[in-house]
């Protein structure tokens, strides 16, 4: 009997309840929407955080949940879903965080995937793997305005619209609305830089911002990373990928040694 074969019936009840499709590709688990749109939320602490520590106002935060699909589970969590352009769910991410905004250390990240199947006990659920791709990559599909007059060469010089990649997806859904004219997507982890999540982004300009750090790791990572991409046969053509050293150039010994993102860095400006 064949794994999918053995899947289906928990994939009906699962549907019921949650208005969701999963099914087995490859031996890989992909969720399809419209499950992100059960789990729609500002609720989630991560949400709140943002508002009460004034990163953004309660309207550009319900502005920035619709736009990154957020989600928020019943204790508090902050659900951020990884899908393609076409609408396609790769996972998401659990994640919780405390009321100054900081992740809370006590919870670890989780995965849907990993809950749903523990949830429905699914047979060889071990042998089940799920891709991953940039947080935000769905808004690729939406990209359309170049930068008004007044805000080109702020970041990205004087060429139209750019894709600016970080590392977490709290910098994402916070940047998108402070700079909205640029595409703001996150890798999810300093290790995540993988040629493959840059696909979808071939034939645009895109510019990284790494976090710091005491030692320069995570701006050798990313630049490393940058130029194996630009190797890659499907990047050819595409417009450098540049690595910003904004926050590399200017943070002092104290931001480095926490380890700051873009995020930290602009409001420690403010």
């Amino acid at each position: 009997m064949k794994l999918k074969d053995v899947l289906t019936p928990s994939f009906r009840d699962l549907g019921r309840e949650l208005d969701l499709k999963v099914e087995v590709f490859d031996g890989r688990l992909v969720i399809i929407a419209p499950m992100w749109r059960k789990a729609l939320s500002v609720e989630s602490q991560f949400c709140r955080a943002v508002v009460a520590i004034g990163y953004l106002t309660n309207e550009q935060m319900r502005r920035a949940a619709r736009r990154y699909r957020l989600g928020a589970t019943k204790n508090g969590g902050v659900i951020f879903w990884q899908m393609d352009a076409e609408g396609v769910i790769y996972d998401g991410k659990v994640m919780y965080y405390r009321e100054d905004c900081h992740r809370d250390k006590l919870h670890h990240p989780t995965w849907v995937s990993t809950l749903l199947t523990r949830r429905h006990h699914w047979p060889d659920a071990d042998r089940l793997t799920t891709r991953h791709c940039f947080f935000g990559t769905h808004l690729l599909e939406r990209r359309s305005v170049d930068i008004p007059a007044d805000q080109r060469g702020r970041f990205y010089g004087s060429e139209g619209r750019g894709i600016a990649v970080v590392e977490s997806e709290k910098s994402a859904v916070i940047l998108s609305e402070l700079f909205p004219h640029y595409l703001w997507l996150a890798t999810g982890g300093m290790g995540n830089v993988q040629p493959d999540s840059f696909r979808p982004l071939r034939g645009h300009r895109v510019v990284l911002f790494p976090d710091t750090d005491p030692d320069g790791t995570a701006y050798r990572r990313w630049y490393v990373a940058a130029q194996t991409v630009m190797l890659q046969p499907f990047w050819e053509g595409s417009p450098p990928i540049t690595v910003s050293p904004l926050i590399e150039l200017h943070a002092t010994p104290e931001q480095k040694a926490a380890k700051i993102d873009i995020v930290d860095f602009i409001f420690d400006q403010r």
